[in-house]
């Protein structure tokens, strides 16, 4: 039960036993081993394409940072290395509740639980770490590198890879050689807190076959919203709270800590197995939007706020030969649970002030109870992914990598809203307090073959036909509403049997969707010279279809991108200067657009057609010893080619039913993004000494697809961002001095509304009920000294 957007925290979430049972019946296995992060000087290899490779040589548009990259470009979590991938733009309301996407192809969802899965892809090393309502918020340490894939990689990465893929890949043990290293950090933030780091790993062998890593970390990131006091009356009861208990400086802070450990087992010369367990735990307080009207980094929020993320995830991975063919099984469970606690009172003083709302709630007594209410969520998810892939030799003049994936997800959603001491008579049963109750289950299935055949037709051109058949099987059963005291149409009153989902008094929500169907992708790669390659490639990507929360809507359809590049991978004087780029057109079909409509349910529907039209390019140089430029730029024109209609037929949009017409802009997604890096290195004595400067500049961003909603909202505005370091190495101990947004620019990654009505006022044109506007700043100056070593 909620209403419009909101930038606040209102839930996500996420056995081992599976992985032993698998290990008992599978043998499989890819490559043999994760490559080191360079071969040369800067050279990145990367294994985007499920085969160890020069990123110059692979004819993907391609972005990757390896382990000492992101170390200098201060990179710890996910926003950090986003701002520096210029296909890359994202929304986010706070700690593990990023919304990632490539190339513009975002709608602007305007969504709460149990909406579409995700059209980018994370990885873990080998297994997916994307949950149905986002990714993890992996800690970025000992990473050998991030790989960014740019536009659809549907034939080898399936169904969250509808728009692109990120693939974090972790340092494995060494056998070769024990080492250790840890890193410490203290740092400040405007107008905000004091934070703190602290992260090390060992890795140690054990014999020449089998060695262990091991990788922990703890760090306090400092709050830097202010909860500021004030009181709220409403109009109906003239009942006054106060925010007194819950007034607090810097009041967002967030504490992580976790850890990971991977043990390397070399069985002979070309078998090895390494299970991995990694886990975190994060606790966020407060909430991480400013709210209108209020001062600078203030919000004023009447009850408590905050989050709990907890997951760990336990992965297999096995690598080996049968003959000259390398084989790859990974298999992962993965469980995640985030408790939550998000403010309504908004809610509640907005729709008093429109129909009296406060009138309607009253206890045992028949006296009136202050309205104020709370959301408390707990989102419980779980995902096991199997896949086993065969690649023929790398050298063949004809090649082939494939196999066969198979993964369930389940989200079990709870979201209590509460009012304090309301009658038994209005309570949803079996709770202590609410006015409504979402219990629901949700199990996402995915099966797929897939495979790629690449062939030398001369020594200079290679051509690549891929395929992916796909089955897609999602149900969703449970309950959503009122008590039949309250409402006479919804909850209780619309059930049509018992109790199914544990924890809901009965079940008004039963249903199940499923389709079939295959992704392809056609690239020719033209070779000029060993420095300089173009390509061409068709390729598809698509999301599976799903269940409406609201058992009167019908199930929504697969959404389909069908992307068509050029792309080009050069180097130039003895590998002293890359230039990069691809552009290219999307067409996106069927897209999936959600909204909050009657009760706040999550709504979606299959509606419109977008193009985007774009192109990115990278540049790279190092034009004398110790000094290193860098930049990077993307384009994108993103729009409607068909209206988006609230209510669709055959001839199109009915009268009055256009929500947004032909040419209407896609949101989130700026027309420029660019990046610039520079950094200069220099030996004094012993010691080498460094200094870097990092630019960052994002364009305008419209807030949601439909003009009405989003003149509400307002723009995002273009803003720039500098980042400067000076450190020192020497031997096995560096130090350095840091700060990122030095100039305290005063940007925002997302904007919601908390108002009623789906247009946040009367549609004849009266005066609104709200807005009240929340906008999700970034960090604000951070000033940091840190040291490190390792030996």
């Amino acid at each position: 039960m909620q209403f419009s957007t909101t930038t606040k925290r209102i839930g996500t979430a996420g056995s081992i036993a599976l992985l032993a049972s698998t290990m008992l019946c599978t043998s499989g296995i890819a490559y043999a081993q994760e490559p080191a992060d360079t071969a040369g000087s800067d050279a990145i290899v990367v294994t985007a394409q499920r085969r160890t490779e020069n990123l110059q040589d692979v004819p993907i548009a391609i972005t990757a940072f390896g382990t000492e990259k992101l170390d200098q470009l201060q990179v710890q979590k996910f926003e950090d290395y986003a701002r520096y991938l210029p296909s890359v733009s994202y929304q986010t309301s706070g700690p593990g509740s990023a919304k990632v996407y490539f190339r513009g192809v975002a709608s602007g969802e305007n969504a709460n639980h149990s909406a579409s899965q995700p059209s980018v892809g994370i990885y873990l090393d080998e297994q997916p770490i994307t949950t149905i309502q986002g990714a993890l918020d992996i800690n970025v340490y000992d990473i050998a590198r991030v790989e960014a894939l740019a536009g659809p990689q549907g034939t080898l990465y399936g169904s969250s890879s509808q728009a692109g893929t990120i693939r974090i890949i972790t340092n494995k043990p060494d056998a070769t050689k024990f080492e250790a290293g840890g890193d410490f950090e203290l740092n400040s933030v405007a107008k905000g807190g004091e934070g703190y780091v602290a992260q090390g790993f060992i890795n140690t062998p054990f014999n020449d076959n089998i060695a262990l890593r091991v990788v922990g970390w703890y760090k306090k990131d400092a709050g830097y919203i202010d909860n500021i006091a004030g009181s709220l009356t409403f109009p109906s009861s003239g009942i006054t709270m106060n925010n007194a208990p819950y007034v607090e400086k810097d009041y967002n802070d967030v504490t992580t800590y976790g850890g990971r450990a991977a043990l390397k087992i070399d069985l002979d010369d070309n078998w090895t197995v390494t299970p991995q367990i990694m886990g975190q735990k994060q606790k966020s307080n407060g909430s991480f939007a400013v709210e209108s009207g209020l001062g600078d980094l203030q919000t004023m929020q009447f009850n408590p706020e905050g989050a709990k993320d907890n997951w760990y995830q336990a992965a297999l991975t096995i690598e080996g030969k049968i003959g000259t063919w390398d084989v790859t099984y990974a298999g992962s469970y993965l469980k995640r649970k985030v408790t939550t606690n998000s403010d309504y009172a908004d809610y509640s003083y907005f729709y008093d002030k429109l129909a009296g709302y406060g009138n309607y709630f009253y206890d045992n007594n028949g006296d009136l109870v202050n309205p104020n209410q709370y959301i408390q969520g707990i989102d419980r998810f779980t995902k096991q992914s199997h896949e086993l892939r065969f690649a023929s030799p790398a050298d063949a003049v004809v090649r082939f990598v494939g196999g066969a994936f198979y993964q369930r997800q389940t989200h079990n959603i709870r979201q209590n809203y509460i009012i304090d001491n309301i009658a038994d008579s209005l309570t949803v049963p079996g709770t202590a307090s609410n006015i409504w109750l979402t219990e629901q289950y949700r199990v996402d299935r995915d099966y797929a073959v897939f495979g790629e055949l690449t062939a030398d037709v001369t020594d200079k051109l290679a051509v690549t036909f891929g395929t992916r058949i796909y089955k897609y099987d999602n149900s969703l059963v449970g309950f959503f509403g009122y008590s039949a005291g309250y409402s006479s149409r919804t909850g209780v009153a619309a059930c049509f049997a018992p109790t199914i989902v544990a924890g809901s008094p009965c079940t008004n929500l039963d249903k199940s969707t499923k389709d079939t169907g295959f992704l392809h992708k056609i690239n020719a790669t033209y070779k000029f010279t060993p420095d300089a390659l173009v390509y061409f490639t068709t390729s598809r990507g698509y999301r599976p279809g799903g269940i409406n929360r609201r058992g009167d809507l019908p199930p929504y359809s697969a959404d389909f991108i069908d992307n068509y590049e050029a792309g080009w991978k050069t180097s130039w004087a003895g590998d002293r200067i890359r230039f990069n780029g691809a552009i290219y057109q999307l067409n996106w079909q069927d897209l999936q657009i959600s909204i909050l409509g009657a009760n706040g349910l999550t709504q979606i529907q299959n509606a419109g057609k977008a193009r985007i039209r774009g192109f990115e390019a990278e540049l790279w140089t190092r034009p004398a010893d110790g000094l290193t430029l860098s930049s990077s730029i993307s384009y994108n024109d993103a729009k409607l080619t068909k209206a988006y209609c609230g209510v669709d037929d055959a001839t199109g949009c009915p009268a009055g039913e256009v929500l947004a017409p032909k040419g209407t802009r896609l949101p989130v997604t700026a027309k420029v993004k660019a990046n610039a890096v520079v950094r200069y290195e220099f030996p004094i004595g012993s010691m080498n000494v460094h200094m870097q400067a990092a630019g960052i500049y994002e364009g305008r961003r419209t807030t949601d697809l439909r003009p009405l909603q989003g003149g509400i909202k307002g723009d995002l505005p273009a803003y720039a961002t500098l980042d400067t370091s000076i450190g020192v190495s020497s031997g096995m101990w560096t130090a350095e001095i840091f700060a990122t947004n030095l100039l305290d620019k005063r940007a925002f990654s997302t904007v919601g509304i908390q108002c009623l009505e789906t247009v946040c006022g009367d549609p004849d044109g009266q005066t609104a009920i709200g807005p009240k506007i929340y906008r999700t700043p970034i960090q604000p100056r951070l000033i940091g000294v840190k040291a490190g070593f390792k030996f």
